[in-house]
């Protein structure tokens, strides 16, 4: 074969961060741009939900990044979007919260501050989450809920961004897309599996956090 006559293509180096985990922070990061994108009219309300989807399903830098590849990396005035100050830097080695229902019914609700992440599991036994009057001490909260024969709610605020992804086999999972209007308002992403039961996540009419900023500076110390 004659080389000089078909040159070979030169292969592209794949991006070296592409294959590293994705932490909460990176996720909020692309859900800023994606929101502004839409506010802006970059972005259409149906792309803007099929970005936002899979942006909390992204599990590395390298998926999570094509979905704003084709827009702006900061808003208007060069200033990147960003909500830390209103509740502190995340903690990779908290410890996630455990509620569990067998056989027996398991409740948290009222006043509470929620953990970066908690684990339900259910089985012969059913479990409500209820986040309306909760306190968020961090941006993204994760709520990872398996069920098993029972059944597991969750309910969270109007005014909140809700995600989630998961499967029903002989069951139902079921979380309502919810977005925010306020940049800062916290996500909670439910991730779930029901085996013959039912996971329900959706937010509580009537039911908003009140006075958002406000609360978390005081919540905080600020």
């Amino acid at each position: 074969m004659d080389l000089e006559k078909h040159p070979q293509k030169p292969v592209a180096p794949a991006e070296p961060h592409a294959g590293i985990r994705a932490s909460d922070a990176d996720r909020d990061r692309i859900a800023d741009i994606l929101r502004e994108a839409l506010a802006l009219g970059r972005l259409d309300a149906e792309e803007h939900s099929e970005r936002i989807d899979a942006v909390y399903r992204a599990k590395t830098m390298g998926e999570l990044e094509p979905l704003v590849k084709d827009l702006p990396a900061t808003p208007p005035g060069g200033h990147p979007a960003s909500s830390a100050h209103l509740y502190g830097p995340d903690d990779e080695t908290e410890p996630a919260e455990t509620v569990i229902a067998i056989f027996s019914s398991s409740t948290r609700k009222g006043r509470w501050r929620v953990d970066r992440r908690t684990n339900a599991f259910a089985l012969f036994g059913n479990i409500e989450i209820d986040l309306t009057e909760a306190i968020f001490g961090q941006r993204t909260t994760v709520i990872n809920a398996t069920a098993i024969f029972g059944s597991i709610e969750v309910r969270v605020p109007e005014n909140i961004s809700l995600r989630g992804g998961g499967t029903g086999i002989f069951g139902n999972f079921e979380v309502s897309t919810l977005e925010g209007a306020q940049a800062d308002a916290p996500v909670v992403v439910v991730n779930g599996y029901s085996v013959f039961a039912s996971i329900e996540a959706r937010p509580k009419r009537g039911k908003f956090i009140a006075d958002l900023n406000r609360r978390l500076r005081k919540h905080l110390g600020h």
